[in-house]
């Protein structure tokens, strides 16, 4: 349950929220809420009616996301959320050009002293609060190309999308770099990361786009799917190093990322392939996954995902107590 936001000031927006079963789990719910937050932020700062936003020749208009990317704390982390958990959630839209946007979120254990003013784009990325979560979105504003297809979405944005009055992101926090290095290289480490090396083989699967769950009310690929479908691939791998299921449970994620580059049609195809790294003696026991998930049929790159798993999340021992 979300109680009615407050604005701090025009670009921001705050909200008391009480966990309840539709925004928590093991799955991607979480991550699908803290998206509609963002469509809602997007809404009362920019003027737009997000849900039915139309181009200037009237077709759909859809805020899409084009980078996700969420942090946790030592107190709150993605899939620690429980039901009755009462969290703060403060979020600010920053201006980042006519056709998209940046929308950073905070979400506090409630009754945590933190300032009333404005969240501090400083504050998510350089000294961030050790008991919050942290999200970052970078949405784009795009539209069927060609109708009935899913794939060569158009950037646009409707008419009435108010973004000069924002604030503007500082360019050392653009996500534009990363996230373009990402699907030039088809990973977000086409380096070993620093403190970690790699761990064994990669590991390789399929996933068959499933029409019932994984699509929106718009016909595309739902946003918060990714999330799953790359959480089923992991937890393939996880199983084929002899893990239990118990320990995917428990994990807990650190830090994950995602860069969507691509949509597909109802029916398609994916390949996904994953690397490990391990990390060495100053990160004991945290694991990272790289991963990359491309159309089956012609190899386009879709998507590509880093989720980064701290050791007490069960990631570098199997049930013998043998590392993997």
């Amino acid at each position: 349950m979300t109680l009615p936001g407050h604005r701090p000031d025009t670009s921001s927006l705050r909200r008391e929220v009480l966990i309840s079963p539709g925004m928590c789990g093991a799955g991607s719910l979480v991550f699908g809420q803290i998206g509609d937050w963002t469509w809602e932020a997007v809404a009362a700062a920019c003027g737009t009616n997000v849900h039915a936003a139309r181009t200037a020749d009237g077709r759909p208009a859809y805020l899409s996301f084009y980078y996700y990317r969420v942090r946790a704390g030592r107190t709150l982390h993605p899939h620690g959320l429980s039901f009755g958990d009462e969290l703060r959630v403060d979020s600010r839209v920053f201006q980042f050009g006519g056709r998209s946007a940046v929308t950073l979120h905070r979400l506090a254990p409630a009754g945590l002293d933190l300032p009333d003013e404005p969240l501090d784009a400083a504050e998510v990325y350089e000294r961030p609060h050790p008991d919050c979560l942290y999200a970052e979105n970078f949405n784009r504003w795009i539209a069927r190309s060609r109708s009935g297809s899913n794939e060569s979405l158009a950037q646009t944005a409707p008419p009435d999308f108010a973004h000069r009055h924002l604030p503007r992101l500082p360019n050392a926090h653009s996500p534009r770099s990363p996230v373009g290095r990402a699907r030039e290289a088809g990973s977000f480490h086409s380096a070993p990361p620093p403190g970690f090396a790699p761990a064994g083989p990669g590991f390789s699967c399929g996933y068959e786009l499933d029409t019932v769950r994984d699509l929106n009310g718009a016909g595309l690929v739902y946003f918060a799917a990714y999330f799953a479908i790359f959480d089923t691939a992991l937890l393939r791998s996880w199983r084929a190093l002899g893990r239990a299921d118990e320990q995917f449970l428990r994990r807990r994620v650190v830090d994950e990322r995602i860069g969507f580059f691509g949509n597909a049609d109802p029916g398609a195809a994916f390949r996904i392939e994953v690397r490990r790294w391990r990390g060495g003696p100053e990160r004991p026991g945290a694991e990272i996954a790289d991963m990359a998930l491309r159309d089956a049929a012609s190899g386009r790159l879709l998507a590509v995902a880093s989720i980064e798993t701290a050791p007490d999340g069960g990631g570098d021992r199997n049930g013998d107590g043998q590392e993997r």
